[in-house]
């Protein structure tokens, strides 16, 4: 198997990437609960994967600069300067071992348990009402969401854009906004989330607004020069048969106006990476991201697994699948990066191991790695 495609390096907005390869943002609640702070453990963790070969790491999610953001205080946060010393470690580990680290910034919305939330008395907030359809993964129901009005929309907005400008202090190298999987943005985004018959629901377009606006909110912080990513997926904790967009048109009215709001990558999330979007093209959701847009696109889901995410919440193993639908479409030019989850968390040196012809020593993913940070 020639892996040379994979391993050609890149460079994105300024950042020069040693490889294709992404380490995907997964929460592992492993901040110091008493101050939403990543801890040494967290910089170890994160660096230990930029040795092992990953060239972009995207950070778990972090809670942005708001008291409804977050659902747990192990949940790590950017709102003020003792988390900022804390990622500064983080980030300086990752970059002594020759990696390049993003934060993904956060908003849970209605999925939000208040058990262990730093702000149990704040109001859940979301684009409306509607509560979600399904439990908490970590057990329980979510609160029941208040809509926002237009000062907690602008407050919200507000907050992404400190955050933001407390990573680049923090020493990341890029941003990235999670807008997928039924959080805060893609709950304005998904019409069944979203009832609101103001400027921000209704129409596809309205419904895009306040994901522009958190673009160009960020963009304002950061800077013309630093790197923001935008996750967004179809599928949702609530639906995974859920699509935001059905055809390439759709889709185009989706991605278009938040590259003009500053995107400058889109990391199309999938189960599976290997899966065609679309009826009668062989491209996945990150290939179309970067046809329809031109900009860099990174894709995710299932490399190197033989199940997928919720076969994993359902406790099922994995073992390790061959990466030749991977090779393919990079060798094509689809996207321009592709993002390791479970595989990461299962063996850090997953990267190495690869190139260097090791594959059949890629230590399996199995549910129960899930309970150390190793």
């Amino acid at each position: 198997m020639d892996t040379s495609p994979i391993f050609e390096p890149v460079e994105i907005k300024g950042l020069s990437l040693r490889n294709r390869f992404v380490m995907a943002p997964m929460t592992r609640y492993s901040a110091d609960p008493r101050t939403s702070a990543p801890t040494e453990a967290v910089a170890d963790y994160y660096a230990r994967r930029a040795r092992g070969g990953v060239a972009l790491i995207i950070s778990e999610g972090v809670a942005i600069d708001h008291p409804s953001a977050s659902s747990d205080r192990r949940v790590p946060a950017l709102s003020n300067p003792a988390q900022v010393a804390a990622w500064k470690v983080v980030t300086s580990a990752v970059h002594a071992k020759g990696g390049l680290i993003a934060a993904q910034l956060w908003h849970v919305g209605r999925a939000r348990t208040i058990k262990n939330a730093p702000f149990p008395d704040y109001p859940t907030l979301s684009a409306s009402n509607l509560r979600s359809r399904v439990p908490s993964p970590r057990g329980g129901p979510y609160a029941r969401p208040k809509a926002m009005t237009l000062e907690e929309i602008y407050e919200v907005e507000k907050a992404y854009g400190r955050s933001a400008a407390l990573a680049r202090e923090a020493g990341f190298d890029a941003v990235e906004i999670h807008g997928a999987h039924g959080y805060l943005i893609d709950q304005f985004l998904w019409k069944p989330s979203n009832n609101r018959n103001d400027n921000y629901g209704g129409s596809f377009e309205k419904r895009l607004n306040f994901a522009v606006e958190v673009v160009e909110e960020v963009r304002r912080s950061v800077g013309d020069d630093f790197p923001v990513i935008f996750r967004f997926s179809q599928w949702k904790q609530d639906d995974y048969d859920a699509r935001l967009a059905k055809s390439s048109d759709e889709l185009e009215r989706l991605l278009l106006p938040l590259k003009m709001a500053g995107v400058d990558v889109f990391h199309a999330s999938q189960r599976d990476h290997a899966q065609p979007e679309f009826a009668g093209s062989p491209l996945n959701l990150a290939g179309w991201s970067k046809r329809l847009t031109g900009l860099p696109a990174i894709s995710v889901g299932k490399v190197g697994l033989t199940v997928d995410f919720l076969g994993s919440l359902k406790g099922k193993e994995s073992g390790l699948r061959p990466l030749d639908a991977l090779i393919e479409q990079v060798s094509r030019g689809d996207y321009d990066l592709i993002a390791v989850g479970r595989a990461l968390i299962a063996d850090p040196e997953f990267v190495l191991k690869v190139k260097e012809g090791r594959f059949g020593e890629v230590i399996p993913y199995k549910s129960s790695m899930l309970e150390r940070l190793y």
